[in-house]
């Protein structure tokens, strides 16, 4: 049995931490001390006896994360060998311009993608051209259809629902040899999703979920109301699923750069730890 490595390699929402043209007193820590700031959130799935590894999702900052990943798995040079996308916003899809001609220049490195997500990388600029140029080459992503990456691990796309106006939008099923991970980066509601969330927490492992906003403060700083960019609250996703904790590891991921819970001091962030819950940090990684 080979080992398998989950490597979270991002863990902020779409604008990373520090968030461009902000200055609060999250971002300003942020570009003071490197060390706390925080890239995009994406997955990286290290076999590190094969040497090889499969990302999900292509964020902004892929160039920094996909350096410090090869460099510490010994995978200098190693490309990718597939990239799964969950969907078409800013944080999740721009890194995919890295594989073309003015950059790694890679050769057909299967993307899945769903359908719509397809038809927008096929025939829109500047994505066609990976394709046209056989950078990347795009492979069907279905909903509640497994990919197979070898006869111990797969990656099982659910559609869930978010602001989709380029693309669908899917969570992940990692199925290790060992463990399986529930990955939910974005969703607008667990009320809007055909699947009840306490239902599937219980089956898995480890939950990497969506922890854009504590609460409805969080935003009132910059004059933004949080209804304008629908994620669940972390103090309602703590309440749904506060007696799963001793038999699931819950991490909240995809933290936007006003979240109180980013600071490991802070009030909120205690009381989320007291709860049973955890904050998930760029590196941190679980055999599966």
């Amino acid at each position: 049995m080979s080992k398998v490595i989950l490597s979270v390699i991002g863990t902020a929402q779409d604008g990373g931490l520090p968030h461009p043209n902000c200055f609060c007193k999250n971002c300003k820590r942020a570009i003071n001390d490197p060390k706390i700031r925080r890239t995009a959130s994406a997955l990286a799935i290290v076999l590190p006896e094969e040497k090889k590894w499969h990302l999900i999702d292509a964020t902004p900052d892929l160039k920094e994360q996909m350096s410090k990943l090869q460099m510490k798995f010994q995978l200098e040079g190693k490309i990718m060998s597939s990239t799964f996308l969950t969907h078409a916003h800013m944080g999740h899809l721009p890194g995919l311009l890295f594989l073309g001609k003015e950059g790694i220049n890679t050769n057909n490195v299967p993307v899945f993608a769903g359908a719509k997500m397809k038809n927008m990388l096929g025939n829109n600029a500047p994505w066609q051209l990976l394709t046209k140029l056989e950078n990347i080459i795009l492979k069907d992503l279905r909903n509640e259809e497994a990919v197979k990456l070898n006869e111990q691990l797969s990656v099982l796309p659910v559609l869930v629902p978010h602001r989709n106006e380029f693309s669908e939008t899917f969570a992940f099923w990692i199925n290790g040899p060992n463990k399986k991970v529930l990955y939910i980066p974005d969703i607008d509601r667990w009320e809007e999703w055909e699947m009840d969330i306490v239902n599937a927490c219980k089956k898995a492992d480890i939950c990497l979920l969506d922890g854009t906003f504590h609460s409805p403060s969080d935003l009132e700083h910059i004059g933004r109301d949080f209804r304008e960019v629908p994620h669940p609250l972390m103090t309602t996703t703590m309440d749904k699923l506060q007696d799963l904790t001793s038999q699931t590891k819950i991490y909240f991921t995809h933290l936007n750069h006003s979240n109180p819970t980013i600071v490991p001091n802070s009030e909120e962030r205690k009381e989320l730890l007291k709860k049973g819950f955890f904050i998930a940090e760029d590196g941190l990684e679980f055999v599966i």
